[in-house]
């Protein structure tokens, strides 16, 4: 199983504090650096402030060299597609072809509000998640020299140069890889058949990952696709302590419940959460996203890279 290292820069942290955390996890050979997409804290007074995601990704893309990048996820909400589009290519380029795609329809009511950003019902929310992973695709699966045309309810395009092209031409529909998560029980999977590469359960336990992954599954078994043809993830907090005192002073950094964590996070000795991740193996999970809260904790980072990384 691949370890991947997510984080909540919303929560406060500069471009410095994720870089270290970035090039740190690449030192110890984590799979991937994702970053959430949000604008306001949840909790906390959110010093010093939000990052944006495509800006950071684009500052990490030159600030790092090996580590895949990505987001968990980026809000639909926020960006129109065929900016979006051209913003994720150009950092795939910046990057060497490391960028993965993940997007999603939005939720946090307060941080449109906050920041003046349109915030449409739940149904309209998904009509513009859909165009938006249709016209995003389809600009970088145009081929070089033709032109690219939607005409949608909610955004239309006609005779797109469909430019620039990102490094990677590797994704279900071309491009980077695209990942697509979520609880949804009817919406989420019928798009993650069409469009995803992988699809991602954030922050769920073991009843419903089993559920959720069955329901996509037979979402693409609906249009005849292989559903081994995507990769199977799932994000979990993360908290791994030497011993109680260890696994009780990363907690309380956190502001959390050890036993809350152990039974809802991966959480617990290097022995609990191996277990814990083959358990969420069996289900077929293929890499975990591990939610680091406490940023400047890089120890934290060494010892999940030595006592667990090795035995997963």
């Amino acid at each position: 199983m691949e370890l991947r290292v997510f984080t909540e820069p919303q929560q406060g942290a500069t471009y410095d504090d994720l870089l270290a955390v970035a090039r740190t996890a690449e030192e110890l050979g984590f799979g991937a650096f994702f970053r959430s997409d949000h604008y306001l804290q949840m909790g906390g007074d959110g010093l010093p402030g939000p990052t944006d995601a495509w800006t950071t990704l684009a500052g990490l893309a030159r600030d790092t060299s090996t580590i895949r990048l990505g987001t968990l996820m980026t809000s639909a909400t926020f960006r129109h597609p065929g900016v979006l589009a051209i913003q994720a290519a150009g950092v795939d380029q910046m990057s060497g072809g490391r960028v993965e795609f993940g997007i999603g329809a939005g939720w946090f009511t307060e941080e449109h509000t906050a920041y003046g950003i349109p915030f449409p019902d739940t149904k309209e929310r998904f009509d513009r998640y859909a165009e938006q992973l249709e016209v995003i695709t389809g600009l970088w699966g145009t081929t070089a020299g033709e032109t690219y045309s939607f005409h949608g309810e909610h955004y239309d395009l006609t005779d797109s140069p469909a430019l620039p092209k990102p490094t990677q031409d590797g994704g279900h529909r071309g491009g980077p890889p695209v990942l697509i998560g979520g609880k949804g029980p009817r919406r989420t999977p019928a798009l993650a058949a069409r469009y995803a590469d992988e699809f991602n359960l954030p922050f769920v336990d073991e009843d419903f990952t089993a559920a959720q992954f069955g329901r996509v599954r037979a979402a693409c078994e609906e249009i005849d696709r292989d559903p081994d043809d995507l990769t199977w993830s799932n994000a979990l907090v993360l908290c791994v302590g030497s011993d109680e005192d260890e696994l009780a002073r990363r907690a309380a950094a956190i502001g959390r419940d050890v036993a809350e964590l152990r039974e809802n996070g991966f959480a617990g000795t290097p022995e609990e959460v191996i277990d814990k991740a083959g358990r969420f193996a069996a289900l077929g999970t293929e890499r975990l996203y591990l939610q680091v809260l406490d940023l400047g904790d890089l120890d934290h980072l060494r010892q999940v890279a030595a006592d667990v990384m090795p035995h997963v």
